[in-house]
C-alpha cells in the first residue's frame, strides 16, 4: 500500500513510537536523526529541522516547544487524548530497487524525489483533509490553517530489502485560521488517504522524469522502466512472506492480510549501509541482473524560484484538488499532483533555509494580523 494511516494512541505510546522512529534505519542513515518538522503547523510554532524528542513531547501535550505556552487543552479520559496519526508513504517497489541498485551519485535524486513527492501529498492533506474541533465536546468543525506534521525519511524494509518510505506523524493539534489551536477530526484524513496515495505516486513520476528516469505509467501508478517484474519480486521479501502465511491460515479478506502481517513481523536489524549496498548488488548479479539506466530527456523545466507565501498557497491549492470533495476521485490529479510536486519543491527548499522560512513566515502572521 502506497499510503496507508493508523492511530498511534495516547502521548506516551506516541512517545514510544517516537523512539522507535528515531532508531529505526541508523545505519542506513549514516547516524544522521531521521525527523523533520513540516507543514503550516510547524512553521507557525517556529519549528525547522530534526525532530527532538523534548519538542515532540511537548506538542503532543498542547504545549508550544519554543515558548511553554498552552496552546490547547488535553481531553479524553485522565487528559490523554489521541496524540496523532501515522502516514506513512511508501515508493512502488521498483523505484526502491532502482535506487539500491544504483551508482551512489545517482541514488540522492531519487531519494529527493520521494522527499518532494511525500511534501506534495502532505500538503494535499493541509489543503482538503485538514479539519479542526471547537466548542463542547468538540461539537464544532471548521478547517484549519494547516497540520503540524513530523516527518521520519527510512530506506529499508523489515526483511532488509530496499524501501524508500515516509512516516509522517500527524499531531493531534493544529492551527486555525483565527491563531487559536484545537484537536483535529481524525476520519477526514482516513476519508483522504486514496486520493494522497495517488497525489504521491505522480508527483513522485513526475520528480523521476525531471531527473531523466523512464516511467511505465499504469492508471494512478507507474513503475521504472530500467527494473523488470522478476527482479522487483525478488527485492520484496517481506511481501512474500505475507502472502505466504495468509495463504498457510487460509486468509483472503483486508483484515486476515493484517493478521499475516503481524505473524510474519519481525524486528529489524542495523547493517552498515555499504554492506547493505553490496549484498543488493550481489543478489542483482547472482539473478544475471546488471542496472541499465533507462533515461528520458531530462526536463527544462526551471526550478521554481523562492517567492512570497501566497505564490506558494496558489501553486500548491491548485482550484482541481483545493475544491474536490475527500470522499471523491480527486480530477485532472496528474497536472494537481504536478503542480503540488512544484510548490514541494520550494517548501523542500524553504525547509533548508531557516532565514527564508522565518521571513516567509513573519509575512503570512502580517497579513493574518490584517
Amino acid at each position: 500500500m502506497v499510503a496507508s494511516i493508523s492511530a498511534r494512541g495516547g502521548v506516551e505510546s506516541a512517545l514510544g513510537y517516537y523512539e522507535h522512529l528515531g532508531q529505526d534505519d541508523y545505519y542506513m542513515r549514516d547516524g544522521e536523526p531521521p525527523g523533520g518538522w513540516t507543514g503550516e503547523g510547524a512553521a507557525r510554532l517556529s519549528l525547522s529541522g530534526p525532530v527532538t524528542r523534548t519538542e515532540f513531547e511537548a506538542a503532543l501535550r498542547g504545549i508550544d516547544p519554543k515558548t511553554g505556552e498552552r496552546l490547547a487543552a488535553l481531553g479524553g479520559k485522565n487528559l490523554n487524548h489521541a496524540a496523532g496519526w501515522d502516514v506513512t508513504f511508501s515508493a512502488p517497489k521498483s523505484v526502491s530497487v532502482q535506487w539500491a541498485l544504483s551508482e551512489p551519485n545517482d541514488r540522492p535524486g531519487i531519494e529527493q524525489a520521494h522527499r518532494v513527492a511525500v511534501v506534495a501529498a502532505t500538503t494535499f492533506l493541509e489543503r482538503t483533509a485538514a479539519w479542526a474541533r471547537r466548542g463542547k465536546g468538540g461539537a464544532i468543525r471548521e478547517q484549519t490553517a494547516g497540520l503540524l506534521m513530523a516527518r521520519f525519511d527510512h530506506h529499508t524494509s523489515r526483511d532488509l530489502d530496499p524501501q524508500l518510505h515516509s512516516h509522517v506523524f500527524v499531531l493531534n493539534l493544529a492551527p486555525r485560521k483565527d491563531g487559536t489551536w484545537g484537536a483535529i477530526v481524525s476520519r477526514e484524513l482516513y476519508k483522504a488517504q486514496k486520493q494522497a496515495g495517488a497525489v504521491y505516486r505522480q508527483a513522485l513520476a513526475a520528480e523521476l522524469e525531471r531527473e531523466g528516469h523512464a516511467v511505465e505509467r499504469s492508471g494512478d501508478s507507474f513503475s521504472m522502466r530500467a527494473i523488470p517484474p522478476e527482479i522487483e519480486r525478488a527485492f520484496s521479501k517481506r511481501r512474500q512472506a505475507i502472502e505466504a502465511a495468509a495463504e498457510t491460515h487460509g486468509y483472503t479478506s483486508a483484515k486476515g492480510m493484517q493478521l499475516a502481517a503481524l505473524r510474519t513481523r519481525r524486528a529489524k536489524r542495523d547493517v552498515p549501509r555499504d554492506a547493505l549496498f553490496e549484498a543488493w548488488r550481489a543478489e542483482a548479479r547472482a539473478r544475471g541482473f546488471g542496472l541499465r539506466r533507462e533515461t528520458v530527456a531530462r526536463s527544462l523545466e526551471p526550478r521554481p524560484a523562492l517567492t512570497d507565501q501566497r505564490a506558494l498557497d496558489r501553486q500548491a491549492s491548485p482550484p482541481a484538488i483545493r475544491s474536490a470533495p475527500a470522499s471523491q476521485p480527486v480530477p485532472r490529479v496528474d497536472r494537481a499532483a504536478a503542480k503540488l510536486a512544484s510548490a514541494a519543491r520550494v517548501i523542500d527548499q524553504r525547509a533548508e533555509m531557516p532565514g527564508v522560512a522565518v521571513d516567509l513566515k513573519q509575512r503570512q502572521r502580517g497579513r493574518d494580523r490584517v
